[in-house]
């Protein structure tokens, strides 16, 4: 393992999706996934995210599309959030998934449309 890209895709990580989802992720770690977070912190978030070709907000944009079309809820609640933090509008948001409806299919979009209202429904009680 890379320490220092684990290093940098951990701080990445919490930066996007917040300590709380992190510390969540990992003190839930046992022998049988530990490996899974390794690879999401080294590869996903220090390999990938922590490259400069792209901002933050352009890869939590492209996050919505694939997670959306890939059909995982749970996924997409939590880039939801993270792109709400990277700067991603909830106008840009509507585009996204409109977007999605074409090209991937509007059960898709329907699905990524609920799941984003019940997350800004769940930020707004956060205030």
């Amino acid at each position: 393992m890379d320490k220092e890209l684990y290093e940098r895709g951990l701080k990445i990580r919490t930066a996007v999706l917040g300590k709380d989802y992190v510390d969540n992720a990992t003190k839930n770690a046992d022998a049988f996934n530990q490996p899974m977070q390794d690879l999401l912190n080294e590869y996903c978030w220090g390999a990938i995210w922590g490259r400069e070709g792209l901002p933050r907000k352009t890869r939590s944009m492209l996050n919505l599309a694939m997670i959306s079309i890939l059909n995982r809820p749970h996924e997409l609640k939590a880039h939801i959030r993270g792109a709400l933090t990277n700067g991603v509008s909830r106008e840009e948001i509507t585009e996204i998934f409109l977007q999605v409806a074409i090209y991937a299919g509007v059960p898709a979009a329907v699905d990524s449309f609920r799941i984003a209202r019940e997350v800004f429904a769940q930020e707004a009680g956060k205030g």
